[in-house]
């Protein structure tokens, strides 16, 4: 097998010596014209890339990105962050970038972790994940100067006008929002929502796609929409749960909206009426068994994470170049619908 051409082999191609080659690569503006076309010609002669480590130590960059593995929840919704962690890999793989995985328990381990991987120098920014209103994280990061880009909004009055860091969303307002018109669209007049408990700010923002869409149609009254709202904390069980009180308490159901797969598959289950049901993260399972839902679009969140971090602001806002170009961006989902199909309670038993 051929070896790998070096700087040397460059050097003698060209006509130059190993640093004159260096310079060009590393500094090419303090190069004559002449002779760094010289040396450019000679490297795609050859074909020469540079040895990524020799690189990281001229420069003293990781070319790392740190992203914390959250732990599975229940294998369904929480696969979400999976395929963000698979999109994100992939598309700074295409940026000659590596990802670093890590684990932590808490925010408070996690901020350990954080501080370790950067004294050591291991990594040149983060992604955070599962932001939530007053984050310490995010704090921590931004006092120590730390580049990183959160996928999730920071949840405060000034998350778009004044963000304090960049971030990346999915719009879940809208998502909810357009499930909510589509069922609507198709002649449901009385749709159930099936959400989680209001101290999650990204179920609230969800919820209020639902009531908004609701509301300006005027089908129902507040007190109504209250008859039709369960909430619940995540899984297939309690899905299943809220199903049948929101069968009992409501009354007839035209539609079903829920916060995520999980909660869906769990109203599947207990839906003999076969009301259509729509989830919300477009995992495996929903398409497995014939579940509309509202995809996330998380390869365009990596692509928006990636920019943003690499991009003109360096994964800061404090100390940033001045720009007119936003430090956050809102992905919009789009709902995938799928042929209806209800789970029979019996089949499970």
């Amino acid at each position: 097998m051929a070896s790998m051409p070096t700087v040397t082999d460059v050097a003698l191609a060209a006509g130059v010596s190993r640093q004159t080659v260096s310079n060009v690569m590393n500094s090419p503006g303090i190069v004559r014209a002449d002779t760094r076309e010289r040396v450019e010609a000679a490297i795609a002669q050859l074909g020469y890339r540079p040895h990524a480590s020799a690189r990281r130590l001229r420069t003293r960059r990781s070319s790392t990105i740190g992203i914390r593995l959250d732990p599975m929840i229940d294998g369904i919704s929480g696969s979400v962050l999976d395929r963000f962690l698979h999109a994100l890999t992939e598309q700074a793989d295409k940026q000659e970038l590596r990802v670093l995985l890590f684990t932590a328990t808490s925010p408070e381990d996690e901020i350990i972790q954080l501080q370790r991987l950067n004294d050591g120098a291991d990594v040149d920014g983060f992604v955070l994940t599962s932001t939530f209103a007053g984050d310490p994280r995010t704090k921590w990061l931004i006092e120590n100067k730390i580049a990183f880009v959160t996928f999730g909004r920071p949840w405060g009055a000034d998350d778009v006008s004044n963000p304090q860091h960049l971030w990346v969303d999915v719009d879940g307002w809208a998502g909810l929002y357009e499930a909510t018109r589509a069922a609507q669209n198709a002649g449901a007049r009385r749709i159930g929502y099936i959400g989680w408990p209001s101290s999650a700010d990204t179920g609230d923002d969800r919820r209020r796609g639902w009531h908004d869409a609701m509301h300006e149609r005027g089908d129902v009254t507040e007190a109504g929409l209250i008859a039709l709202e369960a909430v619940t904390v995540d899984g297939v069980a309690e899905g299943t749960a809220a199903m049948q009180d929101l069968r009992r308490r409501a009354g007839p159901l035209d539609a079903v909206l829920c916060a995520s797969d999980s909660l869906a598959l769990g109203a599947m289950i207990a839906n003999p009426e076969r009301v259509p049901v729509t989830g919300y993260d477009n995992t495996p399972v929903a398409a497995a068994i014939g579940l509309s839902s509202v995809d996330q679009s998380v390869g365009e969140v990596a692509a928006a994470v990636l920019d943003l971090l690499t991009g003109e602001f360096g994964g800061q806002v404090h100390g940033a170049p001045e720009s007119l170009q936003p430090r956050y961006q809102m992905i919009r989902p789009r709902l995938v619908t799928r042929a209806f199909a209800a789970i029979p309670m019996e089949m499970l038993l």
